[in-house]
């Protein structure tokens, strides 16, 4: 008795530092959340910045696209403006030599003198209106070609800025992957320490429940044939069977106290049967499986559990542990299977 206490006093100490570890790790978890959520806004909005980015600069591509189209038109013009000069500019000095041969030929009329003048007054103002449109059209050419340059610069300070927020995007996912690591390791653990509780719980129910053949734990379920707790075709649990129900209740009650508030733990109870056809009260096997899961998790509330923390759960023949079609595989597949998961 004196060793079963120290191991007792040093079980609950262990604990006390268990639900210490839990309670920091519990802690560790919600500021791993609340970061997680933060930098996830952080990331949304700065997807919407490069997506306005994004925009910003589609939008002046296609004004860099216009603009350069509306110079080449205007250089174009320019050149037929000047081509145009050159060729009054020909006409004015073949005019100016047609003069010169008419006032050297002898006897040349006044009428055409004064023709010619006009002729030659009328090329000159038109080959100096093509200069002035020349001109204006390299001005507008070299106006367009600083808003063309500007708007490359203002391309390049985005298309910089969209680098550094993806880099910073990038950042933030892998903080974001880092995070999830974290929680996933801090919800393994939680899983971990409800497999110790299973483990302690199956401990125990075998030594309440001795060594028995029709009792056994397979994996991480405790598994009763049914004729351990109830009458052949019958939902009603036999006074044998209530007794071994009400013990696994208290020592299921006993080990719970032990739990961390926010365990998610549940006692699922899964009723189980074979295939043989069955008649009386019940429709079929599946039926008689609910019953009796059913009742099982009635008694086990009745003893205490809370009925929060008792699932009932029916299987029929779907899930037999024994295919052949013997007796001793139809024994096996009727049975009551209880088993401690997460909610």
């Amino acid at each position: 008795l004196a060793q079963q206490r120290a191991q007792a006093e040093q079980l609950a100490r262990d604990l006390a530092a268990a639900r210490q570890t839990l309670e920091q790790a519990r802690r560790d978890i919600a500021q791993l959340r609340e970061e997680a959520q933060r930098l996830d806004r952080t990331v949304q909005a700065d997807r919407a910045t490069i997506e306005a980015r994004l925009s910003d600069i589609a939008r002046l591509n296609e004004q860099v696209r216009a603009l350069e189209a509306l110079r080449d038109q205007l250089e174009r013009q320019a050149r037929e403006a000047i081509a145009r000069a050159g060729d009054e500019e020909r006409q004015r000095q073949a005019a100016e030599r047609a003069r010169a041969a008419a006032e050297a030929l002898v006897g040349q009329s006044s009428t055409q003198a004064a023709e010619e003048a006009r002729r030659r007054a009328a090329a000159e103002a038109q080959a100096g209106e093509f200069a002035r449109l020349s001109e204006s059209a390299r001005a507008q050419v070299a106006l367009l070609t600083r808003q063309l340059e500007a708007l490359r610069a203002e391309i390049a300070r985005l298309s910089a800025a969209l680098d550094i927020a993806e880099s910073e995007g990038r950042d933030r996912d892998a903080q974001i992957a880092l995070l999830g690591q974290r929680l996933n390791a801090a919800l393994a653990a939680r899983v971990e320490e409800l497999q110790a509780y299973r483990s302690d719980f199956f401990g125990r129910l075998r030594r309440v429940l001795g060594d028995r053949p029709e009792v056994r734990i397979v994996g991480d379920r405790f598994v009763f044939q049914s004729e351990v707790l109830f009458p052949v075709g019958s939902a009603d649990l036999s006074p044998q069977g209530q007794q071994q129900i009400r013990e696994i209740g208290r020592v299921l009650i006993d080990l719970s106290r032990q739990f961390p508030a926010d365990l998610p733990w549940v006692l699922r109870v899964d009723g189980h049967a074979d295939r043989t056809p069955i008649r009386g009260r019940f429709a079929g096997n599946w039926e008689l499986s609910a019953a009796r899961a059913i009742a099982v998790a009635q008694l086990l509330i009745a003893e205490g559990l809370p009925a929060n923390r008792v699932a009932a759960a029916a299987f029929g023949d779907t899930q037999p542990l024994d295919d052949r079609d013997v007796p001793e595989a139809y024994a096996r597949n009727r049975r009551i299977e209880l088993r401690l998961t997460d909610r």
